[in-house]
């Protein structure tokens, strides 16, 4: 069972920046992606659904700015440019056209992954108000992708992981079938809602003391999954205990 990571998009053209950055992060616990031209990269944007993104700026067929405006066009996820170029001009430029970092060639990769983090925490905690969402008793942290219930930390898959991201990110709001299809698959079962109520019902054994009366992720019938924010505890935990009275 693979455990949930967070995915890095490195657009770049240069073979030895990609191996240098893919080495980096995996050592640190991330997946990597890559792309070495723009138009793959905003494929790959599309269709891996990344966590991060790092964008060099001089790219063979189109310009990294305009993989960043198009970007910009349909995503928020982070961006931390890359360029060989110091000019202060440049880099405002880039960040009032969306890029939420910019790194100049040669770089440390600790300053990268570093960088990568901070970006990381900005961008959950401006979608929920924190980076660590809580429910009940459960708790995820949405940088380090851990998810505990109490005390005790949960193992999830990654499609575990994506689905109950998708609602803590939108944490107290009903998410359509059709959204949380869109988000944790793609191809074929995409369209197919039995894959979905599957998947609820394995992550709800997980998080759920009870799973037949769920209490956090719930089902608002015909529509979707919502994610409740205010949960009560379980009835058990409320009743009182005989040395209580």
């Amino acid at each position: 069972m693979s455990e949930p990571v967070n995915t890095v998009l490195v657009i770049d053209d240069e073979p030895k920046i990609r191996r240098f950055l893919r080495a980096g992060f995996e050592l640190h616990g991330y997946a990597v992606v890559e792309a070495e031209a723009g138009e793959a990269g905003l494929k790959a944007a599309m269709f891996d659904a990344p966590d991060l993104i790092i964008l060099d700026l001089g790219l063979p067929d189109i310009a990294g700015d305009e993989v960043l405006e198009r970007l910009r066009g349909w995503s928020n996820t982070p961006v931390i440019m890359l360029s060989i170029e110091a000019d202060e001009a440049e880099k405002v430029r880039l960040l009032r056209g969306g890029a939420d970092d910019y790194v100049v060639k040669p770089f440390g990769i600790a300053e990268l992954l570093a960088r990568g983090e901070a970006a990381l925490r900005r961008y959950f905690k401006s979608r929920t108000g924190t980076p660590v969402v809580t429910a009940g008793d459960l708790s995820i942290d949405l940088v380090a992708r851990s998810v505990t219930v109490g005390d005790s930390r949960i193992k999830l898959t990654r499609k575990e992981y994506r689905l109950l991201h998708v609602l803590a990110t939108h944490v107290g709001l009903v998410v359509t079938h059709d959204q949380l299809l869109r988000e944790v698959w793609s191809g074929r079962q995409r369209d197919n809602v039995q894959y979905l109520r599957i998947l609820v019902r394995k992550l709800r054994q997980k998080i759920e003391a009870d799973p037949d009366r769920p209490r956090l992720l719930v089902t608002e019938s015909g529509v979707g999954y919502r994610l409740q924010a205010d949960a009560a505890p379980p009835l058990a935990a409320r009743l009182p205990s005989v040395s209580d009275s």
